[in-house]
C-alpha cells in the first residue's frame, strides 16, 4: 500500500513551481488534487494556471496533469473546489493580470480590470472536463477592496444546501490614515455564499478592522455537527500567536463573536486547513507547528468545536507550508501539503493518514492539551 505519493514536483510537467494545494473527494470517491502551476517562477504573479490531478484509488496513484482553469498567459489561482450534493464540482477561483503584483495591488496601483477578480466554473464528470468560466466579481467584491483571495483550500456545501467559500480582502486607507494599504492592519475577511448551487452569489460576514490586533487573512472553514460553522484564520498582526477563530450560527451570514486569538494552535504565519469528521465528532486542523518557521507539518484535533486542541499526528520535521484535508474513506484522511527536504516548495505531497491515528486513542495527556487563553 502506498501511503505517500507526490502528485506535483517543482520543475516537472511544464511548470517551474506548484503552490496552493486544494483537494476534494467526489461522490464516486475520485480524489481531485488542485494547485497553482506557476509557469515561469515560484512568484505569486505571472503566468499561473490552476492544474489538477485525479486519483481513483484513494491517492495511491494519480492520473496525468490537467489544466482546470487558465487565464491565458495571465493568472488563474487560489482554487476553492467544492463537491455538491448533485455530484457537480464547483471551482471558485481568482484571476488577475500577470503583471499585477501583490505589492502594487495592496497600494492601489493596479486598475480594477487587471486586479483580483472572482470566477467560477464546474464539472459534471468527476473533473475530467470543465464548463466555460463565469465571472462573479460584481456579486462578491465590494468597490474599493484591493487584494482578494478565495480561501485557499476546499470550500463547503453546508447541510442546508448553502455553499460557503471562505475568502479574504484588504481595505484601502481612509482619508486620515497615513498607511499605504500594504500594512497587515488592512487585512480583512469575508465569505462567499450561494443558496442556489452556485448560480448566484452574495457576501456573508465581514471581518474588517484596522486596530492591528486581529486582521483576518487566509481562512478555512468546517461545519460542526450542531450546524455551526467554524472559521480558522491566519493573522499577521499583533494578536497572541498567528491563528484566530470564530463561529457562525447562521450559515456564514454573521459571526457569533468577532475573530479572537486561538493561542492553542502554535503555528508560523501560514495558511492552514480544517475538516470535520462528522461520524466521530472530531474537528481536524492541519498546518506547520513550528511557531517561527514553515516546518513540522502536524494534524491537530478538537472534540469541542475548536475551543481546545491536541496534537494528533505529526508528519515529520521537514519544511512544510500550505495544506488541505479531505476524507478519503471511512478509515482514511488525506493530507495534501507543500513540503520538501530543503524547502517547503519542492513538492506538493499527498499522505494517507489512518483515522484510527487521529481519534481519542492517540490523545496526549491533559497537561499537553492547548486551549484558548
Amino acid at each position: 500500500m502506498t501511503d505517500v505519493t507526490v502528485p506535483f514536483r517543482a520543475g516537472r510537467e511544464g511548470y517551474a513551481a506548484y503552490r496552493i494545494p486544494a483537494v476534494v473527494a467526489t461522490r464516486a470517491g475520485t480524489l481531485l488534487a488542485f494547485c497553482e502551476g506557476r509557469a515561469g517562477s515560484a512568484a505569486d504573479h505571472g503566468h499561473i494556471d490552476i492544474v489538477l490531478k485525479r486519483s481513483t484509488d484513494g491517492g495511491r496513484t494519480w492520473g496525468p496533469l490537467q489544466v482546470a482553469a487558465s487565464n491565458g498567459h495571465d493568472l488563474a489561482g487560489n482554487p476553492a473546489p467544492v463537491v455538491l450534493d448533485t455530484g457537480r464540482i464547483l471551482l471558485v477561483h481568482v484571476r488577475a493580470a500577470a503583471t499585477a503584483t501583490e505589492a502594487a495591488i495592496l497600494r492601489g496601483r493596479v486598475p480594477d480590470a487587471d486586479g483580483r477578480r472572482v470566477w467560477v466554473r464546474h464539472s459534471d464528470d468527476e473533473g475530467a472536463a470543465w464548463s466555460v468560466p463565469r465571472e462573479i466579481t460584481a456579486q462578491v467584491k465590494k468597490p474599493g477592496w484591493r487584494w482578494y483571495a478565495t480561501t485557499p483550500g476546499h470550500a463547503l456545501q453546508l447541510s442546508t444546501g448553502r455553499i460557503l467559500v471562505p475568502a479574504n480582502h484588504t481595505l484601502p486607507p481612509n482619508g486620515t490614515d497615513t498607511g499605504t494599504g500594504a500594512e497587515p492592519r488592512y487585512n480583512s475577511g469575508h465569505c462567499l455564499l450561494s443558496d442556489d448551487r452556485g448560480e448566484t452569489w452574495y457576501l456573508g460576514y465581514l471581518a474588517e478592522n484596522t486596530d492591528e490586533y486581529i486582521n483576518v487573512n487566509e481562512t478555512t472553514a468546517a461545519e460542526l455537527p450542531d450546524g455551526r460553522v467554524y472559521f480558522n484564520t491566519r493573522t499577521d498582526s499583533a494578536s497572541p500567536g498567528n491563528r484566530a477563530d470564530a463561529h457562525s450560527a447562521d450559515g456564514g451570514r454573521t459571526l457569533v463573536k468577532p475573530f479572537r486569538p486561538q493561542a492553542g494552535l502554535s503555528a508560523p504565519v501560514c495558511q492552514a486547513s480544517v475538516l470535520q469528521l462528522r461520524d466521530l465528532d472530531l474537528l481536524l486542523y492541519s498546518g506547520p507547528a513550528d511557531p517561527a518557521f514553515r516546518a513540522l507539518m502536524t494534524i491537530r484535533a478538537s472534540t469541542d468545536g475548536g475551543t481546545t486542541w491536541r496534537t494528533a499526528y505529526t508528519v515529520d520535521g521537514l519544511p512544510a507550508a500550505y495544506s488541505d484535508l479531505v476524507r478519503v474513506d471511512p478509515d482514511t484522511v488525506g493530507l495534501l501539503y507543500e513540503t520538501g527536504d530543503f524547502s517547503a516548495y519542492e513538492t506538493i505531497t499527498f499522505r494517507r493518514v489512518p483515522v484510527a491515528r487521529l481519534g481519542r486513542a492517540g490523545a496526549l495527556p491533559l497537561t499537553d492539551v492547548e486551549s484558548h487563553p
